[in-house]
Order: structure tokens, then C-alpha cells, then sequence
């Protein structure tokens, strides 16, 4: 087999906040795949970058106090907890906003620019008359023009995959202040995408064999696709933002600075440029062999391919814009672009914005083992773009049979009498263990395969289908019952010597997935570091293995509880400073400790309508509330005053909610905020909730000062 030369890369995430679980996965998917390129013997070279420019870096560093640079890298810092947490190893992690990517994403710009695929255009723009801001596209928010879902982005629809600009919603206003945005014009800088070379390109690239999913392919389609009257097809791209903008400047132009999404791929280029600038190319730790190319070379040579993990949100950018970028400056454009779905708990669409997502980091810090993760994300990929579902119960119990029951299982119940019996040394092993270890190596191969093609799903279950061989293997023989008789030691010797080897032989398989834990089986079984060439090399009688240490725990359930409760309360009043004897104690609790305005400011109260309401099934206690809070869309709020409250009491009321309380995911759905109600302490002496209702004349959105 000839030695594959890999660039690779994931999605490279925004730096206006801290990886979420859907990073994560696609991280983990990544890792898996270059771990096992690098098993097999090829040249690896896997980067990542913070995408760092884009007005919402600007207005988040704003309120925050920063400086776009300090709040990128504060951001930055916190990245290896999570890498590291996970055992994901990047050979190099950069940022956009880093000397390389200005360099390479002007020198870009300029080649497009010779190529004649630059275009200058005076465009009406939104613009936000109490900002005092053209608003970038992820700032203005309506009804998606193509299948009129609301509250969508000014540049894609979440729900049809329609791309647009900002200027085709039916009914705009900004996010940022909630005004009617106006229109104004701006000379804007395109790239030119449906000039006819560009067209002709992509049809060619995005056609060709094996460089794209099926489903993306034809995703792409519908994008290439023109009415009867012509409409439609590869629109032009503005790549230009104006001033007041956190980027990289436009050459020439001066208060012009390209769009985030022109310079972000670029940093997939940057960021290998700096790994090989830094002499990492040629000296990280898990080379093959060293590579004494410069950076230009490599990423020229036709032998290089250029890989891309990504979601399905951004599949328009990596199969479209990137690559008529890269061929059109002169340079080599991606070999394969793999596409996956989205993650999910129990069937329901995680979002970072509504706080329903999987707290990588909290994860880690309950002390849930990384490689569980691992293990029960890559059972449940495959090549397809579909949406992954991560359920608490089926978490359990895959990781418990599958990971502790029958693959540690093995070790475990032969390695003590190896130790205790045998001076701690492998014996011989029997034609039937021959032929055990004989079907386990020829499996090898098209495991290894099955994990190269992605196909991590079945490559999970031929692993755990040949665990359960063995495992039948020990179950025949008995070694527990071997052990009671002294003239079969030589049996017992064979038998658990076989399950060792058989061990050594499905960790190798499962090394791209369990990293961490193959390190720990290498030195216990005090073997090479394992690989899928020498895992098929018995490891011979006499040799010597270190004693057992237990190399996995079982998932406690209680600790996945804990992983979907919400935040801990705040602190209770201090007992230090209570009220004074004898004083009344107002609706039957005292006064909380005294907070700041600052502290009130936090907690934003907004008006809202309720416009439909019900009983919630399963639960004797929750209402669910439809509220209107002048968003341009409807919140869902589950609120436990089932008993004080027929729902048809409450349709059509005003009410105050607190409208920036993190979202709760619960099992009857995700409650995006709570509904203020009065009660006394003393629920049974003093029963009753009482709603609050504002007066009328209020409408919904209004804040509460």
C-alpha cells in the first residue's frame, strides 16, 4: 500500500464562545479518521484555527470591554481543556486573525482580482438607525423569502436551506437593537460566481467521483438549478464589509475589510503554514517520516489531499465558494469534503443560542470518561449526512455491554491468573485458540478499512460481533473452573494466553476511538504501541505482562442525571445577617441579601402575551405557555401552575417573563425562560399562585425597569 500524504481539517469555530457538543463530535469523527491514516502508516497533517474576525467578535469584545484581539484570545485559551479532555490532537491550532492569514487571504483576493472575478457594485445595505452600523447579515432577522419560516438569518434559512441575501426577507429588523433596519447604499466588492468559468468549474469539481456524498451532490444540484425564466443558478458573492468591521483589510480599498467567510477557509492554509513555518511539519511527534518540504511545496505537490470535515450548514461555502477560490487563484482545490448531521438529545435539535446542548467541559469536570463519549458517537456515524442522536438511556447502556461487558470483560477475567499463577508470562497457545486469533487477524484489515471509509458504525459492531467470540471462547473453557484443577494448568496457561492475544488484537482495532485507553493496554501488556500492521503479531510464550489494573469503570447513571440538570440556584440568604427578632417575615420568608442595580440589570424582564396554553401529559403540575415577547417568533414555556390555572384562563393575558434565563431542557421539551408568579412560603397555611398580569396598555417586549 503507498503512502497517502493528508492535509486535514474540521470546521474551524467561531471565537465568540466555547466549543459545544456539536464541535466536539465533529472533532472526535476527525480524530478518529487521521488516528487511523496514521495506524496505517500514512502522512498526516491536522490543523485547526479560531475563526476570529466578523462584527459579532467586534460587539461581543465591546461588551465586554476588550479589545477584539484580548476576547479572541481569552477565547483561545481555553481551547486545550476541551482538545485535551477529548484526546482529539490537532498538530496545530491558529487563528485567523494570525500575520499568515492576512498574507494569504490579500494574495487570494489579488489572484481572483487578476483573474478578472472581481467586481465593485453600489448595493443597498441595511443598516441600523440606532446602532449606527451596517448590520452583517447574521444580524438581521425575518421571514426566510423562499419558504417563509420567521425569525431566520439575514444570509440562510435554518429550516429550508434556502440561501439569500439580508435584502430578500419579508419583514427585517435587527437583532442587535429590534429597528426596522433601513436601507442604504455602500459600494460592496463581489466575487463573481456565476461568471460562466466559475460555473463551468464547479460542475466539473462538484461531480466528480468520490470527492462528495451523494446527498450533497444533490443538495448542490438545486443550487446550480435555474427556473423556465432563467432565475436562479450561482450568485455573486459580496465579500466586502465596511467599517466599523474586525478583519482583515481589503488591499487598496481603504474602510473595506473582507466578509468573515472569505478569509475564514483560508485559515485552514494559514494555519498549515504556520505548523510548517515552525518546523512541526517535519518534526511532530507522530510523524511516519519527515517531511522536508516547505509549505508552498506541500500543499502543491499532486500527491497531497486536501480533506474537509464540516457540518451540513456550511456545505454552500466548502463546495462552492472555497474551491472556485482555490482553483481560480492558481491553487490545488480539496480532494474529498465530508459532510455529517447534526447532533441531537433524545430526538430534539440541540442549539448553543437556547442553552440546550451538552456541556462539553461540565462533561469532563463530573468525571465522565472522555472515551465513552468517544466510543458511543463513532457506534452511531456512518459516511451519510444524518443526524446523530445522543440518548441518555441507550449511553448507557451501549458503553456498559459493550465497553466494560464484552470488550474489557476479556482482559480482566484472564489477565490474574496470567499474573498470579504463570510468574506473570504468556504460554503456548492450542489449534483452538490458533484458529480464534487466526479469525481476529484476518478481521483486521476490513476493520481498518470499514474506519478509513468513515463507516465508524459498523466497524463498531464487527469489533464487538468478534468480542463476542471471544468472550464465547472463555465461556466454553471456563478458565475460573480450570483453575480449580491443578492438572490442567497447562490448558488454563493456553486459554488465557489466547485471550490476552485476542485482547492485544481488539484494542488495535479500537485504538482510533479508545486512544487513551490502548495506551494503557500497551502497558500492560508491555508491547509496542499498537498498529494495524503489528497487531497481528502474536506477542509469544514467555512473554512478560505487567499486572492488571482495572482499565475502565462502568457509566453511573446518576451521573448522566447530572449532566442534564440545570445551573445550581443562587446562593441562600446569609445566615449571618438575619432579620431581627420578632420581625415580620413578609410572605412567610425574609428579605433576600441586598444586590446592586448592576446585579437587578441582569435579570431582563419583558412583557410577553400568552397565545395559547394546555395541560402537559405525564405531568399534573406544568402548563405549557405559547408567549408572544415581540421577537418575531414564540416561546415555549413550561410553568408549574397546573394547579392555580385552567389554560383557558390564561390565552390572550400579558404576563411578565424572565426572557434571558438559560433554557432548560426537561422531558416534555425545552422551556426557554420562566413566567413570574406570586406565592406565599407557607404553600399550605397560605395556598394559591397568583400569575403576574401588567396592566393593559402594556404590549409584549416591553422591559420591566
Amino acid at each position: 500500500m503507498s503512502k497517502r500524504r493528508l492535509f486535514v481539517t474540521t470546521a474551524l469555530p467561531y471565537a465568540n464562545g466555547h466549543f459545544h457538543i456539536g464541535h466536539i463530535m465533529e472533532y472526535i469523527q476527525a480524530d478518529v479518521w487521521v488516528r487511523t491514516q496514521r495506524l496505517l502508516g500514512h502522512e498526516v497533517h491536522f490543523v485547526g484555527a479560531d475563526d476570529a474576525h466578523g462584527a459579532p467578535i467586534m460587539i461581543a469584545a465591546e461588551k465586554a470591554g476588550k479589545t477584539p484581539q484580548q476576547f479572541v484570545a481569552d477565547i483561545a485559551a481555553g481551547r486545550a481543556a476541551y482538545l485535551d479532555g477529548f484526546h482529539i490532537r490537532f498538530d496545530n491550532w491558529h487563528s485567523t486573525d494570525a500575520p499568515e492569514n492576512h498574507e494569504l487571504a490579500q494574495a487570494i483576493y489579488r489572484a481572483l482580482q487578476a483573474a478578472g472575478l472581481i467586481e465593485r457594485r453600489t448595493i443597498e445595505q441595511f443598516y441600523d438607525p440606532v446602532k449606527g452600523m451596517f448590520l452583517p447579515d447574521r444580524y438581521i432577522k425575518g421571514q426566510c423569502p423562499r419558504c417563509g419560516a420567521p425569525d431566520q438569518y439575514g444570509d440562510a434559512c435554518e429550516a429550508c436551506g434556502a440561501v439569500y441575501t439580508p435584502t430578500e426577507l419579508r419583514n427585517p429588523y435587527s437583532a442587535l437593537s429590534g429597528a426596522t433596519p433601513e436601507l442604504r447604499q455602500s459600494e460592496h466588492f463581489f466575487f463573481k460566481l456565476s461568471d460562466p468559468r466559475c460555473v463551468q468549474f464547479l460542475e466539473e469539481w462538484t461531480s466528480a467521483p468520490g470527492r462528495l456524498q451523494p446527498e450533497v451532490v444533490n443538495k448542490i444540484r438545486e443550487w446550480f438549478a435555474k427556473d423556465k425564466d432563467g432565475r436562479g443558478g450561482l450568485g455573486d458573492w459580496d465579500i466586502s464589509r465596511d467599517a466599523p468591521y474586525f478583519g482583515i483589510e481589503i488591499p487598496d480599498a481603504p474602510g473595506k475589510y473582507f466578509y468573515v467567510w472569505l478569509d475564514a477557509p483560508i485559515g485552514y492554509l494559514a494555519s498549515l503554514k504556520n505548523h510548517f513555518d515552525k518546523g512541526q511539519a517535519a518534526n511532530h511527534w507522530h510523524a511516519p517520516s519527515r517531511t522536508t518540504q516547505t509549505f508552498e511545496e506541500f500543499v502543491a505537490d499532486p500527491a497531497v489531499e486536501q480533506i474537509h470535515f464540516i457540518g451540513k450548514d456550511i456545505t454552500y461555502f466548502h463546495t462552492l465558494f472555497w474551491p472556485a477560490m482555490l482553483h481560480f487563484s492558481g491553487r490545488k482545490t480539496p480532494t474529498h469534503v465530508f459532510v455529517h448531521g447534526f447532533i441531537t438529545v433524545s430526538g430534539e435539535k440541540m442549539s448553543k443560542s437556547r442553552g440546550t446542548g451538552i456541556d462539553p467541559l461540565r462533561y469532563l469536570r463530573l468525571g465522565l470518561n472522555p472515551e465513552w463519549l468517544r466510543y458511543y458517537l463513532a457506534a452511531k456515524l456512518n459516511p451519510r449526512v444524518e443526524d446523530v442522536d445522543f440518548n441518555p438511556d441507550d449511553f448507557v447502556a451501549r458503553v456498559n455491554s459493550d465497553l466494560i461487558g464484552k470488550y474489557v470483560n476479556i482482559a480482566s477475567r484472564a489477565a490474574g491468573f496470567i499474573t498470579r499463577r504463570f510468574e506473570g508470562r504468556l504460554g503456548a497457545v492450542s489449534p483452538d485458540g490458533e484458529a480464534l486469533l487466526d479469525a481476529l487477524q484476518t478481521a483486521l484489515p476490513a476493520v481498518a478499512e470499514l474506519w478509513a471509509e468513515r463507516e465508524y458504525g459498523k466497524a463498531v459492531r464487527e469489533v464487538m460481533a468478534l468480542a463476542d467470540r471471544v468472550n464465547a471462547y472463555v465461556d466454553q473453557n471456563k478458565p475460573w473452573e480450570l483453575a480449580k484443577q491443578p492438572e490442567l494448568a497447562a490448558r488454563l496457561h493456553d486459554v488465557c494466553t489466547t485471550c490476552l492475544e485476542a485482547f492485544r488484537i481488539l484494542t488495535a482495532m479500537l485504538k482510533p476511538v479508545l486512544p487513551a485507553t490502548a495506551e494503557r493496554v500497551e502497558a500492560f501488556l508491555r508491547c509496542a504501541p499498537l498498529d494495524f500492521a503489528n497487531a497481528a503479531q502474536p506477542l509469544g510464550a514467555g512473554h512478560a505482562i505487567a499486572p492488571y489494573e482495572h482499565l475502565m469503570q462502568r457509566v453511573d447513571p446518576k451521573l448522566l442525571e447530572a449532566l442534564f440538570e440545570p445551573p445550581a440556584p443562587a446562593a441562600a440568604p446569609d445566615a449571618a445577617t438575619p432579620a431581627a427578632e420578632g420581625a415580620p417575615q413578609p410572605g412567610g420568608e425574609a428579605i433576600a441579601p441586598t444586590i446592586t442595580i448592576d446585579d437587578f440589570a441582569k435579570v431582563d424582564l419583558r412583557i410577553a402575551r400568552i397565545v395559547a396554553c394546555e395541560r402537559v401529559e405525564g405531568s399534573t403540575k406544568l402548563l405549557r405557555l405559547t408567549l408572544d415577547v415581540g421577537e418575531g417568533r414564540t416561546r415555549n414555556v413550561f410553568s408549574g401552575i397546573a394547579s392555580a390555572y385552567a389554560p383557558e384562563q390564561l390565552i390572550g393575558k400579558l404576563t411578565v417573563l424572565v426572557a434571558n434565563l438559560a433554557p432548560r431542557k426537561m422531558k416534555f421539551g425545552v422551556s426557554e425562560g420562566m413566567v413570574l408568579a406570586a406565592s406565599h412560603a407557607d404553600g399550605q397555611a397560605h395556598p394559591g399562585l397568583f400569575i403576574l398580569e401588567p396592566h393593559a396598555g402594556a404590549e409584549p417586549g416591553m422591559r420591566v425597569r
